[in-house]
């Protein structure tokens, strides 16, 4: 057995040790994590430091891997003790974390394959992350099997979180891993999801597959499926099935809108890296916003939020809309000669930041329109009038990503930046023509 394996699995025999709160309560859970902390802080040298020690450990003689990990654990559980996060997200994080580390480092004696290595992280991360919140209700005597579909649901999105956190993070990375896994479990867990058993693992099913179909086709990267995985299942279970179907229209279409003439796209010098492969920074910056509508959606219609959801429906739509359209226009777009800078109308040279064809702008509004379409084609609350603002938002989106393209990226702002703030304007733009036209109403 390999050092790497050896100290994941005394890690995750520790994050066990989480189980004391719910057992003993939060002053035994303390004393526990106290005396961790001494001890990773009194051994420098010997048998046990190897045995913990991360490689970047040895400069200093000092685990600051497991002090780390350790604090961020303490973190997370005066969060649950002082806050409302409830004590069974805490310690299915911590599990989580900890086993599905290990059950990576299993893996990685027999194959070098990066998504078996991920299927199995994942596994093992949801697997532990049940059974700790399970332990947790039954120690506190609350009843399973109504909870249990929306336990399996935290357990999976958390893993895929730290799954797709681990992969473009270091490994001694672990504490920021817990500490945003658990705060993603905390606000999943306060929505309180309606969903069932078979609802959940039909979800993950579908996302899965897609998710693995796009690795295959190699239009996204192990990044960027883990990322459009989680997205996917986080829109099913808080949205629906209609909303994952305009989401995937603009991943399956944006996705082969990159294969288009990619040989072309590499003698020009406009080629996505990776041969077309999306990374998690590209899917997170054309679709964050996305989330963020989906998570608002939930929340508004569990009473959380005094909007209507329906508001966040069209935010969503608008900011997918956006991102189709700016897809389609750069990809396809690109590959026209004489692109024309948007601020002036200058001829610029092929791929420059902020320049534009006619053919690409042709192709973005047809893109805006496919998703304003499929919103409306879904969506009884769109009709007519709420299609034609989609596709006007969308517009409206690709527009401020040319002039942003054209004005700041590069000095201040990166291409994910300039995704990032389209969709929002899309996503805003749309809201906003919603309201107007419901107030003229």
């Amino acid at each position: 057995m390999t050092a790497p394996v050896r100290r994941a699995g005394v890690f995750a025999v520790l994050c066990t040790l989480s189980l004391a709160v719910p057992l003993f309560g939060p002053r035994v859970g303390a004393a526990l994590a106290g005396v961790v902390l001494l001890g990773a802080y009194v051994v420098t040298d010997g048998p046990v430091f190897d045995l913990l020690a991360y490689p970047g450990d040895y400069e200093d003689s000092r685990l600051y891997g497991l002090i780390t990990f350790v604090l961020a654990g303490v973190a997370l559980g005066l969060m649950a003790t002082a806050a409302s996060m409830p004590v069974a997200v805490f310690v299915g994080t911590i599990l989580l974390v900890g086993y599905g580390n290990f059950g990576e480092q299993l893996l990685r004696l027999r194959t070098d394959d990066s998504v078996v290595r991920v299927a199995g992280f994942c596994l093992a991360a949801m697997a532990a992350a049940v059974v700790g919140q399970v332990l947790t209700h039954s120690l506190v005597g609350n009843a399973i099997a109504s909870v249990l579909p929306t336990l399996v649901f935290l357990a999976a999105s958390g893993a895929l979180l730290a799954a797709l956190l681990r992969d473009v993070l270091l490994r001694s990375d672990d504490p920021i891993v817990v500490l945003s896994v658990g705060l993603l479990l905390w606000l999943l867990a306060e929505l309180e999801p309606a969903t069932g058993a078979a609802e959940v693992g039909l979800a993950l099913a579908i996302t899965v597959g897609f998710g693995y179909a796009s690795y295959a086709l190699e239009t996204a990267s192990v990044a960027g499926m883990l990322t459009g995985v989680l997205l996917g299942l986080l829109t099913i279970v808080l949205g629906g099935y209609s909303w994952f179907v305009v989401l995937l229209s603009f991943f399956a279409i944006g996705g082969l809108s990159t294969k288009f003439r990619y040989d072309r796209k590499q003698a020009l010098g406009v080629a996505e890296d990776n041969n077309g492969a999306r990374g998690s920074g590209n899917v997170l910056g054309n679709a964050a916003v996305a989330l963020v509508a989906v998570l608002g959606y939930a929340a508004s219609d569990a009473g959380l939020l005094p909007r209507e959801p329906e508001l966040f429906l069209f935010a969503f739509a608008g900011s997918i809309a956006t991102a189709m359209s700016d897809t389609l226009s750069s990809e396809i777009g690109s590959v026209f000669d004489q692109p024309r800078l948007i601020t002036t109308l200058e001829p610029v040279d092929p791929g420059t930041d902020g320049g534009v064809t006619w053919q690409g702008e042709l192709v973005g509004i047809a893109g805006a329109s496919v998703v304003a379409v499929i919103a409306y084609g879904l969506f009884p609350e769109v009709g007519l009038v709420g299609a034609a603002i989609i596709a006007t938002a969308g517009v409206v989106g690709m527009t401020v990503d040319s002039l942003l393209g054209a004005t700041l990226e590069g000095s201040l702002l990166g291409n994910q930046g300039v995704n990032f703030l389209a969709t929002l304007s899309g996503a805003l733009a749309c809201a906003i023509l919603v309201l107007s036209v419901t107030m003229l109403g």
